[in-house]
């Protein structure tokens, strides 16, 4: 099993923990697929505020992406296309099941000392 710790934006992971956004976008693809995502939620948040499940990951034209994942996706065309500007490829994550924290956490909790530029992988969380 996989887990990576990944910053989200604080609008789109509220999407994610109210169940409206049923896929998380990226550029990169992981090297090993995850089986689990720890949110970090950035500026102005900046806690790890809850946990995902992925279903599976989605790998394809950034078009095909679209048109597979835009109804659950929490973004609007424009952004997703400005997102993915220049690249031919995206990356969805869809997710299976969603925990969100009562009490945010610190990335200390973690042995963590800075967040993430995307994603960095975990081991160890139970």
């Amino acid at each position: 099993m996989s887990t990576i710790l990944m910053s989200i934006k604080p609008e789109y992971a509220n999407k994610i923990f109210n169940g409206s956004k049923k896929y998380e976008y990226r550029k990169i693809k992981c090297k090993n697929d995850p089986d689990r995502i720890i949110v970090y939620s950035s500026y102005p948040i900046k806690k790890v505020i809850g946990e995902l499940i992925i279903e599976e990951v989605l790998y394809d034209d950034k078009e095909i992406i679209w048109k597979k994942t835009n109804e659950y996706g929490g973004i609007e065309k424009k952004k997703y296309d400005e997102y993915f500007k220049n690249k031919e490829y995206a990356i969805a994550y869809k997710i299976k099941e969603y925990v969100k924290y009562d009490i945010p956490k610190e990335l200390k909790e973690y042995n963590i000392n800075q967040a993430p530029q995307s994603y960095i992988y975990i081991d160890n969380i139970n």
